[in-house]
């Protein structure tokens, strides 16, 4: 693919149908990400006020769960206690 002049391209029929239909369903799935995102959000807020809890950290328990990072991000909260603790910014651990 030659980069050159890209404003001096043209698309022939077939490209511009494919094009028009990747951005249309491109919107429509974004639009529904926005909608289920706001969703999720209320949710969070919602349990976070019943159970006490931050909306933060419910949030990245989602994230790490999603993620399946639960020993990755265990081993660096230990890590951030080690280095807390030995700099006396943190009570023994």
């Amino acid at each position: 693919m030659n980069d050159t002049n890209l404003s001096d391209r043209t698309f022939n029929a077939e490209e511009r149908a494919k094009l028009t239909q990747l951005i249309n369903e491109g919107i429509q799935v974004m639009h529904e990400v926005e909608t289920l995102n706001g969703a999720l959000s209320d949710t969070i807020k919602a349990v976070a006020e019943e159970l006490e809890i931050k909306p933060n950290i419910l949030k990245k328990a989602i994230r790490v769960a999603h993620k399946v990072e639960f020993d990755k991000t265990q081993q660096e909260q230990e890590l951030l206690e080690t280095i807390l603790s030995s700099t006396g910014k943190i009570g023994k651990v």
